[in-house]
């Protein structure tokens, strides 16, 4: 789609400006100019700003992507545009590493089947286990949990579908060959995260030092910050080689911590959802991995033990919970745009700019998404969807 679309304000180079308008030309960004000179389409409240990216994502809208095909992934690919999300990466949890393999293939294929045009598009593969520490398993299953040792990182590597796919790997650095797989994986050209991790400041360095970039879902299922021992939070909120993962549903991580991170980190925070099936979707029970997780009246999905067991967060919302607390809007849109499609190498995406991938959001004024395009073409529309629903119920 050719099209020039107008807005009274936009995120454009890390700063809120506007009116501009927006030249789109073959799925990418033109240009930005002032005002609404040439417009083909003039939005006259809200916000304009690039598609949101989300880097850890187990599933949702029903679906696990442990367990999942051509239309369970269809079915998250064209409901994640009405959140804002414009890409995304899937992402496994610790399981065998056979099975591993097995449940990423699903994945890629599943990928490859895709319509064309009008989804959120997948960008690859995060695999958050099995090389995690057992004493900070949180949901996971501490026994399939393996040491990332070179038979293990064998089998990953060596399938090169699999291999071609991974984008980022959480480990935990102080396990039995830890650093070496850090080394390696980095080589490789794949983001290492570190997460589920009992790692002490000095390995948490030790891991920067190796070529980590992440530290996946800041504060939780991690060793704590204290004031002796700063563990894997103190060090990745002053060590400016990281790269923050957070879940702001505002349970994982409270509302003055969330607003803590931001403040000593705001421009290295990647808002993610860490959502499983059950976002999206009413109280009840639903899959991640395998397992069995109960979402309640509470919003928080659980294991049958009562950890809390990924998210029914979408990215949207996460966004609106960081400017709740007073968080600007451009830190907490930058957060959920530009900063995790950086940490994964992804620079013509979450940003406007001459020669980025045309995925915008529109925002109404409550910061809700209204319209939503992927590489330039309509993939969510509110008021289409409004009357669809209107038409239905006339019915």
């Amino acid at each position: 789609m050719d099209a020039v679309v107008a807005a009274p304000r936009a995120l454009v180079d890390g700063a809120m400006t506007g009116p501009v308008a927006v030249r789109i030309k073959g799925g990418r960004f033109v240009d930005v100019v002032d005002g609404h000179a040439g417009a083909t389409e003039v939005l006259s409240t809200g916000l304009l700003t690039a598609g949101l990216v989300d880097v850890q994502i187990n599933g949702a809208f029903g679906v696990d992507f442990a367990d999942t095909d051509a239309a369970a992934l269809r079915t998250v690919a064209e409901s994640l545009p009405s959140t804002g999300v414009t890409r995304f990466l899937p992402t496994l949890i610790t399981a065998p590493v056979p099975t591993v393999l097995r449940q990423a293939h699903a994945v890629v294929a599943a990928a490859q089947t895709l319509p064309a045009a009008g989804v959120a598009r997948p960008l690859g593969l995060h695999l958050e286990g099995p090389f995690l520490s057992p004493v900070r398993h949180g949901v996971h299953d501490a026994g399939l949990m393996v040491a990332p040792e070179p038979a293990n990182l064998d089998q990953l590597l060596a399938d090169e579908i699999v291999a071609a796919a991974l984008r980022i790997v959480t480990l935990a650095p102080e396990m039995p060959g830890g650093l070496d797989a850090v080394r390696r994986l980095v080589d490789a050209g794949v983001v290492v995260s570190v997460g589920h991790s009992n790692a002490t400041a000095a390995q948490t360095i030790a891991a920067a030092d190796a070529g980590a970039s992440m530290v996946t879902h800041l504060f939780n299922a991690q060793s704590p910050l204290t004031h002796r021992e700063p563990g894997v939070p103190g060090i990745a909120l002053t060590d400016n080689r990281f790269i923050l993962g957070l879940i702001a549903d505002l349970a994982h991580v409270v509302g003055p911590i969330c607003k803590l991170v931001f403040a000593a980190a705001g421009p290295r925070v990647a808002l993610v959802t860490d959502a499983v099936a059950a976002a999206g979707m009413p109280p009840g029970r639903y899959r991640l991995g395998g397992a069995d997780v109960l979402l309640t009246e509470a919003g928080v999905p659980r294991s049958p033990d009562g950890t809390i067991a990924g998210s029914a967060l979408t990215l949207d919302r996460a966004v609106r919970n960081i400017v709740s607390l007073g968080v600007s809007e451009r830190d907490a849109l930058i957060a959920a745009t530009r900063t995790p499609a950086d940490v994964i190498g992804e620079k013509w995406l979450g940003r406007i700019a001459p020669g980025a991938v045309a995925d915008l959001v529109w925002w109404d004024d409550d910061l809700r998404p209204r319209k939503v395009w992927v590489d330039g073409e309509v993939a969510f529309d509110a008021e289409v969807d409004d009357y669809a629903e209107l038409a239905t119920a006339g019915n």
